[in-house]
């Protein structure tokens, strides 16, 4: 049940009916029925049932233990045992493959052979995501900022609710708990602007994303007959692609919520804009930064190795490098991780991870450097056209980790980056599979969203056309709908109802 099948809004409408016939009181139970039988859509082996009980089972009952050990030492325990068997389970079924090709690898290097069979598993439906959904809660209640859940079945909605199960965002149980299970009253502006979002996350995957992503296909599948500007232009294309597929499902995600009266957290706020890679990210994948920020980065630093590590450094670098040094080191484990929570391959540990350390660390390190440069040239940082400058900067930095990204392997990225300075700027974009009208499409469309990301940053766009006439309301929508039913596409050769974040 793709989100933008037929299929899918449909059995959106249907259990929007019910769930506002019904009692508020077991409204959460036919949110968990409706999860179930969408998971049961997108899994094709009923063992992905029994993995998906089995963290479920692991951190509720984790949590139930370490909210009643009796001691500190004991709770630690109980902790680190629910993390490390939920850790176990994603390991086992998305990095063994990778695992085996790093000792093939690694013993080829040194003369041998190892000469390891590849694994193939098959992991449920978004199990990185709920994943770390369910460690967050764990650390939460070793905390105390939450309870633990006695009813497994609302502890199971939470950890399988339908519309963030696929691609996130990853929500805290602390804002979860209420807007779960407090039962909501149909209220006809949740159900209008829920579906405008809907539309606009649909536009943005069937017009935009399935349409760049002939070129796209096209650039990186056969890479070894391009050079010069066809990468830029195959990595500009990308970064198009990925963020209309990623930001147009979120819409999807999060106005299906909001049709229910659950408001799930957002998880873009126009990237593209940002002046620095750091900013970036924390533009990009909202929850996921978050997460990795407040249960992974600040434990690091906080850690008896890192406390040292700084103790130790301050006689020998001063205090100022005492303290940065240790956090460089955090930052790259931060990275590393984060790479590698995308996926088993090389390509995201370089273009999702290390290449984002790298450019945060030296960015930092050399920040006085840069603010000299532009003192010296007299440039005002708060010239538009300096902003633009940056934009434009950390816009293609962040691009060439997308060519990694996108990549089958390292040395495939490697290859098209190095292509890009062979001098064959002489294009014909009309080659790469789209047609004019395809260009035409996509060059109305993208101008539409960059408007409409401009818009974002000043106003609530969906409140502001709403207080306008009633006919320029309705005009706006209509012409939205039809724009995606008449441009979208559909039929053989687009996997429509497939989301590139979705296979993590």
């Amino acid at each position: 049940m793709g989100l933008t099948s037929s299929t899918y809004l449909i059995s959106l409408i249907l259990l929007l009916t019910i769930y506002y016939l019904i009692p508020k009181k077991i409204q959460w139970f036919v949110l968990l029925v409706f999860s179930i039988i969408f998971i049961s859509f997108a899994s094709n082996s009923w063992i992905v049932y029994l993995m998906i009980l089995y963290g479920i089972g692991v951190t509720f009952f984790g949590a139930i233990f370490i909210e009643n050990a009796k001691t500190d030492k004991r709770k630690n325990i109980y902790k680190i045992l629910t993390i490390l068997m939920v850790l176990a389970q994603l390991i086992a079924l998305k990095y063994l493959d990778f695992f085996v090709i790093t000792i093939n690898g690694v013993s080829q290097i040194f003369g041998k052979n190892a000469n390891l069979n590849h694994i193939s598993m098959v992991a449920p439906i978004g199990i990185s995501f709920y994943s770390l959904i369910s460690m967050g809660y764990v650390i939460d209640v070793s905390r105390k900022t939450v309870k633990a859940r006695k009813n497994i079945f609302k502890y199971m909605l939470y950890v399988l609710y339908f519309p963030q199960i696929t691609s996130g965002p990853i929500t805290r149980y602390s804002d979860m708990d209420n807007k779960l299970f407090e039962g909501h009253e149909f209220r006809f502006r949740n159900i209008v602007f829920g579906f405008q979002r809907i539309i606009w996350g649909f536009f943005k995957k069937l017009v935009i994303t399935e349409r760049v992503a002939i070129v796209v296909n096209t650039i990186f599948d056969n890479y070894t007959s391009y050079s010069g500007g066809y990468i830029i232009f195959g990595m500009i294309c990308f970064a198009i692609q990925l963020y209309t597929d990623f930001s147009g499902c979120m819409d999807i995600v999060l106005g299906s919520s909001e049709t229910l009266g659950i408001v799930l957290p957002e998880n873009f706020e126009t990237p593209f804009f940002s002046k620095s890679v750091s900013e970036y990210w924390r533009r990009w994948h909202i929850t996921l930064g978050t997460w990795f920020k407040d249960y992974y980065f600040y434990p690091i630093l906080k850690s008896n190795f890192i406390q040292n590590m700084t103790k130790k450094l301050k006689p020998i670098v001063g205090k100022k490098w005492s303290k940065k040094i240790p956090t460089y080191i955090g930052m790259f484990a931060l990275w590393v991780t984060i790479g590698l929570w995308h996926g088993g391959n090389y390509t995201y540990l370089i273009g999702s991870g290390i290449l984002h350390w790298f450019y945060m660390t030296f960015g930092e390190i050399f920040k006085p450097l840069f603010k000299k440069i532009a003192k010296t040239l007299k440039m005002n940082e708060e010239w538009p056209v300096y902003k633009l400058m940056q934009m434009i900067r950390t816009s293609l930095l962040v691009c060439i980790g997308f060519v990694f990204f996108r990549s089958s392997t390292v040395s495939q990225a490697v290859h098209m980056l190095g292509s890009i300075f062979v001098a064959n700027w002489s294009m014909n974009i009309m080659t790469l599979g789209a047609t004019k009208y395809d260009y035409l499409v996509l060059i109305f469309s993208v101008v539409l969203l960059i408007f409409v990301d401009i818009l974002k940053t000043k106003y609530d766009i969906r409140k502001s056309i709403a207080n306008q006439v009633v006919v320029f309301q309705y005009c706006i929508w209509i012409c939205l709908i039809v724009g995606t039913l008449l441009f979208g596409l559909y039929g053989a050769g687009y996997d429509s109802s497939s989301f590139i974040y979705s296979k993590f």
